[in-house]
């Protein structure tokens, strides 16, 4: 049966001594009596809810999965979600980083970045039900008008009432200019919606007593394409003026997707009929509260596939120090036994290390990006601001896509550890597998994710942001360029910095000749990018690690952080140099296939 065990030692590691978050924090009013023992206390009774109240539910949430009545419109999660849902709202960890004023207990959102990454390793299906409400609260406290606040947040921010966000159409999905779901004006100031929806995740579910959908629909005298998208309200129950429930608004579940994974989550097909709506921001603006949402959302789907590569690892590991099969290369090394565990064959070491690697790195920089939106929000010095805006900006399509790619690979590779017994459901194996493949689909495909980087986020400012990140790699390769201690980590480090600025010119050279040279080379400069960055955290990681070893520090953790930082350098890292040629290879090998693809 698959183990989960919340891995808090290694999380306030990258907190608190790589990272040094509560320096950062106490910079913010809000968080200027922060310390590290309340974050760590918070942490692990979150972690206690993920182990022993939502893991013990995934297999079956899976087995079970949702079911729809086609009559009454309402969808039945499985057993036991409804009820662990309660114990998470009772416990407050709904309101966790929610800001005060609307009942929230108003800590570090590193909190709750923690918080989820345990909760998407037990449960992703389940976890998605609050998820998704976070982003629909992120984008009414931003834009929402005071009256709307006060309808809506406390009863989100408590958990009471949970939130969804409907964008895509059966005949658009990225592309939302095309969508055609319509708000027609009402004389009181409201609106009527009238449209489908489709792929709504928690879209409907019996855990709470209202859904608050935020949907982007089209004003009668809207622009066309993008610019003509507005973005509004619509409840599942109407909300008197009093806070309590009204009737049934029209709005509901006309049908829910049979997907390859995340059964336990409902996928509605949404229909909205003449639903009441009030409108969010300025009409036509839709998108900038969308936005807010799609950007919490992008960095969320990152933490549920590092979640899910957490605990992958953790049971493939677990495997194979108990499996035993065949003999060591080098001799036996369980003479009392008639095999040698799995573990002391290379490949299966490979196939683990991989994994822990990228749980590893991905941890440190998903922390990092919560710190940054902190700042973003909440730090009193505007340049500081703007400064974490821009290297946040960056990091989000890197976040989404480098860590739902690595975290599908790590969850295949974990599954590859079990032979046969991984593509049995009783092991869990196969269910993970299946649960990260949606993660590199959803909230944007990674290859729109990396058109973003690319196009955007690099090119779209000459480089400016990229060369804000190269700071941070250069002064880090200038503190320990002549520590040989910290060569094998430092070297491949610097190299890399210095190649990608020529890497990023060729292409957005070539761009300006032929915009389809950016869309060939996108995915494979993602991967570059994204290894840059990893390879930052795991070189401040090894740092650390060597620091602490020479002070006396016998703690193995040390041991095993340098052991796993020598093994990304040497065997992941080195996927740079192949991923450059082959984005150098041009757009001509791709579009000049007519023949081929007839």
């Amino acid at each position: 049966m698959p183990v989960y065990n919340p891995p808090l030692r290694d999380m306030q590691f990258v907190m608190h001594e790589v990272l040094k978050v509560t320096d950062d924090l106490k910079a913010l009013p809000a968080h200027a009596d922060i310390d590290a023992d309340t974050i760590n206390a918070v942490l692990e009774e979150g972690g206690k809810f993920a182990s022993q109240v939502i893991f013990p539910l995934n297999i079956s949430g899976d087995t079970e999965g949702c079911k729809l009545d086609q009559k009454t419109h309402e969808v039945t999660t499985p057993k036991g979600f409804k009820e662990a849902y309660k114990t998470y709202v009772d416990g407050g960890w709904a309101a966790l980083s929610c800001d005060p004023a609307f009942g929230g207990q108003g800590l570090p959102l590193v909190v709750n970045q923690c918080m989820y990454e345990m909760m998407n390793s037990a449960n992703q299906a389940w976890t998605m039900y609050p998820g998704l409400t976070h982003g629909a609260y992120a984008s009414l406290h931003t834009f929402g008008t005071d009256e709307q606040k006060a309808t809506y947040l406390h009863k989100m921010t408590s958990g009471e009432w949970t939130g969804t966000m409907c964008l895509t159409e059966p005949h658009c999905g990225t592309d939302l200019g095309l969508m055609r779901t319509k708000a027609e004006p009402q004389p009181d100031g409201t609106y009527k919606l009238t449209g489908n929806k489709i792929f709504i995740s928690a879209g409907e579910h019996d855990m709470a007593e209202n859904i608050i959908h935020l949907v982007l629909a089209r004003l009668p005298d809207a622009p066309p394409g993008i610019k003509g998208v507005s973005l509004f309200i619509v409840p599942k129950f109407n909300v008197n003026q009093d806070g309590t429930l009204g009737e049934r608004n029209g709005i509901y579940c006309g049908g829910l997707e049979h997907k390859m994974g995340i059964h336990g989550n409902a996928t509605a097909q949404i229909v909205l009929d003449g639903a009441n709506g009030t409108l969010v921001g300025q009409p036509n603006k839709g998108m900038q509260g969308m936005f807010v949402m799609m950007n919490a959302a992008r960095l969320g789907v990152g933490n549920q596939s590092l979640g899910l590569t957490e605990v992958a690892y953790q049971n493939a590991l677990a495997y194979a120090k108990d499996r035993i099969q065949m003999r060591s290369l080098t001799g036996p090394k369980a003479k009392d036994k008639p095999a040698d565990p799995i573990i002391v064959h290379p490949d299966v070491r490979r196939m683990l290390l991989t994994a822990k690697a990228y749980a590893e790195g991905g941890r440190a920089l998903a922390i990092f990006c919560s710190v940054l939106l902190e700042k973003v929000h909440a730090h009193p010095d505007e340049k500081v601001r703007k400064d974490s805006d821009d290297m946040l900006s960056l990091l989000t399509p890197i976040t989404k896509a480098f860590l739902t790619d690595n975290g599908y690979n790590a969850a295949t590779q974990c599954q590859q550890v079990f032979g046969g017994h991984g593509y049995i459901k009783e092991w869990g194996m196969e269910q993970f597998v299946r649960d990260a493949r949606i993660n590199m689909i959803y909230e944007g495909t990674n290859t729109i994710q990396s058109l973003d980087l690319l196009g955007r986020k690099v090119l779209g400012n000459n480089g400016a942001t990229l060369k804000k990140f190269g700071k941070l790699v250069g002064a880090l390769v200038m503190e320990e360029g002549v520590n040989e201690k910290m060569a094998e980590f430092i070297n491949p480090l610097a190299v890399l910095g210095e190649q990608i600025t020529k890497f990023t010119t060729e292409i957005g050279f070539k761009g300006l000749q032929n915009a389809d040279e950016v869309g060939a080379a996108a995915v494979d400069y993602l991967r570059v990018a994204g290894h840059l960055v990893f390879g930052y955290f795991w070189a401040r990681m090894a740092q650390v690690a060597l620091r602490e070893i020479a002070a006396g520090n016998t703690d193995p953790f040390y041991v095993a952080k340098l052991q796993t930082a020598r093994f990304y350098f040497a065997k992941l890292f080195p996927e740079t140099a192949t991923l450059m040629r082959t984005a150098r290879s041009g757009s001509r090998v791709l579009m000049d296939t007519d023949a081929a693809l007839a």
